[in-house]
């Protein structure tokens, strides 16, 4: 069967950048689609995208659809036909259906059927359906309308080409007439640009200074933007969205290195940076120790004989940016970082919860109380706590609300704060995200699980909990927040007692009963997913949650060490026999006595397993306490044999209820043993 290759580009007003490759991506996407379920083979699809066109070309189309075959099939043949002979509703139906007379239907067989073959099309006719409906479902939020039209697009449309091979598709699609005339760039090339045929149409606009390639714009973006800043000695900041967003901008990039006064320089650099990415789409640049330098890079749209005049142009337009953000840096430092809290005493955080001053104090001795637990500064783990939400209420904040956390800490150490508790104000916010940063100090640490455990204990106790998608105070994150920095800081802090605290610090505020275990088993739920995602087998979590460490880093040991221990050979066996063992014990109805009496023992293998487990207890023990539950569950996989040898020997419930009441507490003992580290029945 023959092919071509198939190109159509939709030529618009410039498209939201941020949305470019989205678009480019879904529209491909959209026709890949269409060609399939129309049964047109091809060889790939390549999407391309530039600020005022979105494009596909496929490569190697059939030309012609296939023949196909349909086979439906109908109702029984008596339901299909009453006792007269006549034709039911359903044969009908059926009919109706295959769009053909009942006359038409094959009654040969038990049931109704149809079969036809469906002549195929001409691909030619198809591509403008299969087109239009890609369109209709690119995912855009809100469409609008131009001039009189009814069609709808996120942009007005100002051109169509489709061409096939070397010819053009006779259609109309959102109010464009195809043709094989594309545009140029707006200045450098704005007229008409024939394309000759689809394999030619990157370079024929290449020639018109269009760079229809999404991939190769950026890519060529970030080799010139790391050169330039080469040239600076110095580092971009390339984040990838920004990335993303300059190359749906530019048809035609030309990266220039502009400066700024280096008087700028001594307003937190995290502010200048925000401000020349948000709002200005610049390359930040750093010098070998991480520091701002004074120049950044921008990306033009045009290739000028005179780059100094658009240098200058963003020059101009970046310092009023700049000179607001030292405005309000040095409005902020004119008053202590603690006198903002008095504004905080204005602002609400929770309506039943009450104002944001409020929590800070929450949060200040839940943070002391944190330190303590975990080998770190009481004092100034409250004094942190206390700070830190003052610069909430700065109009640094105010004007770039990326700022927050970090504002306080360059406010802080400008009152002569000590450096952990400046840094505990902007590492409270962390981990921002999922794998994001940790705290480095255990002054940040105590405040951020502070501040997380005050927001969960608060949100949980005036009923407010998660559902489904909704999670307005990311109660979910809070949660795995904490986890990560007690687990991966090996801070051993006992949630349980934090979590009362934290309780008690609400007093009326909140409905306490039973809040303690809702938002410990919260908490705890969100180690599971985390455990699946490292391979850990579910079961050992499982085993572990079922004696409910109250420590997150002790939870974390005991998972660790069951998981080692499923890969002995006599790991199995034993988790059986714990179960069995669980079972036993469960339906005993009498009361266990205090101690085991081998005066009761009428079996070799009683004596064995008793002596057993006496040793494993002077061994297992000591290690369990100083959470060596490893090397602790190795000790015990020594159990098997006597185990097995006392379940094949002796039945547990004997006639004798003094010899019964003894077994079962010798197996009390033996569960107890391992119940010291985990439930090891739930692997079984």
């Amino acid at each position: 069967m023959s092919a071509l290759d198939f190109l159509v580009e939709l030529g618009t007003e410039e498209l939201p950048p941020k949305a470019l490759a989205k678009l480019a991506e879904a529209f491909c996407t959209g026709i890949e689609k269409g060609l399939k379920d129309a049964g047109l083979d091809f060889v790939k699809a390549q999407a391309y995208a530039a600020p005022r066109r979105l494009a596909v070309l496929v490569e190697q189309l059939a030309t012609q659809q296939p023949d196909r075959s349909i086979n439906l099939d109908g109702p029984p043949m008596q339901a299909a036909f009453d006792a007269e002979g006549e034709p039911t509703q359903a044969a009908l139906g059926f009919a109706r259906k295959c769009g053909v007379d009942l006359a038409e239907i094959d009654r040969s067989g038990p049931k109704l059927k149809f079969s036809r073959t469906i002549e195929g099309q001409p691909a030619a006719q198809l591509l403008p359906g299969i087109v239009e409906a890609s369109l209709n479902d690119l995912p855009i939020p809100k469409r609008m309308r131009w001039a009189a039209r009814k069609e709808e697009f996120v942009r007005p449309t100002q051109w169509l080409v489709m061409l096939f091979g070397e010819q053009v598709i006779d259609c109309e699609i959102l109010a464009q007439r195809a043709g094989r005339e594309s545009r140029g760039h707006r200045f450098h090339s704005p007229g008409q640009v024939h394309i000759s045929k689809p394999s030619s149409y990157l370079e024929d606009l290449r020639g018109a200074h269009v760079i229809a390639d999404f991939a190769e714009r950026r890519e060529l973006i970030a080799k010139r933007v790391e050169q330039l800043a080469a040239e600076q000695n110095g580092t971009a900041i390339v984040p990838p969205a920004l990335l993303d967003e300059v190359t749906a901008l530019v048809e035609w990039p030309v990266p220039l290195v502009c400066s700024f006064e280096e008087r700028f320089l001594e307003v937190p650099q995290e502010a200048l940076i925000t401000t020349m990415q948000d709002n200005q789409k610049y390359f930040c640049l750093l010098d070998a120790n991480g520091k701002l330098l004074p120049r950044f890079i921008t990306v033009a749209n045009i290739e000028s004989k005179d780059p100094a005049q658009i240098v200058a142009g963003n020059e101009k337009v970046v310092r009023p940016r700049l000179t607001d953000a030292e405005f309000f840096f040095k409005q902020d430092k004119k008053q202590k970082l603690d006198s903002f809290n008095e504004r905080l005493k204005n602002v609400v955080f929770q309506a039943q919860l009450g104002t944001v001053f409020d929590k800070a104090e929450r949060v200040s001795r839940l943070a002391g109380l944190i330190a303590e637990r975990t080998g770190g500064d009481k004092q100034r783990a409250a004094r942190a706590g206390l700070l830190c939400k003052c610069d909430l209420a700065t109009e640094m904040v105010g004007e770039f609300p990326e700022m927050q956390g970090v504002a306080g800490y360059y406010y802080a150490l400008n009152d002569g704060e000590p450096q952990d508790v400046a840094l505990a104000l902007n590492e409270q916010y962390m981990p921002r995200g999922a794998g994001g940063e940790l705290p480095s100090t255990l002054t940040g640490a105590a405040v951020a699980v502070a501040d997380k455990l005050d927001t969960l204990v608060g949100i949980f106790g005036i009923g407010m909990l998660p559902t489904g998608s909704k999670d307005p105070y990311a109660l979910r994150r809070a949660a795995l927040g904490v986890l990560r920095i007690l687990i991966e800081k090996q801070l051993d802090l006992d949630l349980v007692e934090a979590v009362n605290f934290a309780i008690g610090q609400f007093g009326a505020q909140v409905k306490s009963a039973g809040l303690a275990d809702q938002v410990l088993e919260f908490i705890f739920d969100r180690l599971r997913a985390r455990y699946e995602d490292e391979g850990v087998d579910v079961a050992a979590y499982l085993s572990v949650r079922a004696v409910q460490p109250g420590s997150a880093l002790d939870f974390d040991q005991r998972v660790q060490a069951v998981q080692a221990f499923r890969t002995l050979p006599e790991a199995e066996a034993l988790a059986a026999a714990n179960k069995r063992v669980s079972n036993l014990l469960s339906k005993f109805e009498a009361k266990l006595p205090e101690a085991v009496e081998p005066r009761w023992f009428d079996n070799a293998t009683e004596f064995s397993l008793y002596s057993a487990i006496q040793q494993a207890e002077q061994a297992v023990q000591p290690l369990a306490a100083a959470r060596q539950y490893r090397e602790a569950l190795e000790r015990l996989a020594h159990l098997r044999g006597p185990v097995d040898a006392f379940f094949e020997a002796v039945l547990v419930n004997a006639e004798d209820a003094s010899v019964r009441a003894n077994r079962y507490a010798l197996l009390a003992r033996l569960r107890g043993l391992f119940l010291g580290v985990a439930d090891i029945s739930a692997l079984g």
